[in-house]
């Protein structure tokens, strides 16, 4: 077994043991495999392993994966948009990907919905929340889901799945969970309104166990499975 099929391994297996810790089933939970800045090879190699679903943070390095793969026959691949998205890069997105995490303002939806292709499926999109009101990160305040959602769900190429959230460091797992479960909360609400609503996309290495305690569908793991990042290879930075 290589070390990413290792890695993947044992990331499922945490993620089965903290379901089960929480009554939960491991199905409930989707592993998304954060790609960036590593090469397709190591895709490859998690695809190998059985992943399927993958996440990418910038626009072009992630158009070129995805192409990569078209050219070779690849066609159950998922790819997940979950870095902040530019006006003047949403093209892209709305013609390659099949997700985007990162929705925080109506222009971007409209943007997207407008270029997204007429034969392709809609593009999945969760609204991206700033749990901790922080000013280095994307995503709109709590209070603004409703409004949000309610102009996003009625653009013709998107799909509103759901939510999610990038929470400030906690080192604790109860103040992981009290922020985990915050965002819960608004999942829950947002779920009555919406039939498509089923995705909360909250929890990364450092705060998963939290994460799935208090209620996350999907989990956004990378160097727990790829290994430590080289951000200096990357031209977006």
């Amino acid at each position: 077994m290589n070390d990413i099929a290792h890695n993947l391994a044992q990331v499922r297996d945490k993620i089965s043991a903290a379901a089960s810790r929480c009554g939960r089933l491991s199905e409930e939970v989707t592993l998304l495999a954060v790609s960036k800045t590593k090469p397709a090879s190591a895709v490859e190699e998690a695809m190998a392993a059985g992943q399927r679903a993958f996440g990418e943070n910038y626009v072009q390095e992630g158009v070129e994966k995805i192409r990569f793969f078209q050219d070779k026959g690849v066609t159950d691949l998922q790819w997940h948009f979950i870095g902040p998205l530019q006006s003047n890069k949403s093209r892209l997105v709305a013609e390659h990907f099949d997700w985007c995490h990162t929705i925080d303002r109506l222009k971007i939806a409209a943007r997207l919905s407008e270029q997204r292709p007429a034969h392709l499926p809609p593009l999945n999109v969760l609204i991206q929340v700033n749990i901790s009101d922080e000013q280095s990160k994307s995503g709109i305040q709590p209070e603004a889901i409703d409004a949000l959602a309610a102009e996003v769900s009625t653009l013709p190429n998107l799909c509103l799945r759901g939510l999610m959230a990038i929470p400030a460091p906690e080192t604790g797992y109860d103040k992981q969970f009290a922020v985990a479960r915050q965002m819960a909360v608004a999942f829950t609400r947002l779920k009555t309104h919406y039939p498509t609503v089923d995705t909360l996309s909250l929890g990364m290495s450092d705060d998963m166990e939290a994460a799935i305690a208090a209620g996350s569908t999907m989990v956004r793991i990378g160097t727990a499975i790829f290994g430590a990042r080289d951000y200096t290879k990357n031209k977006e930075l």
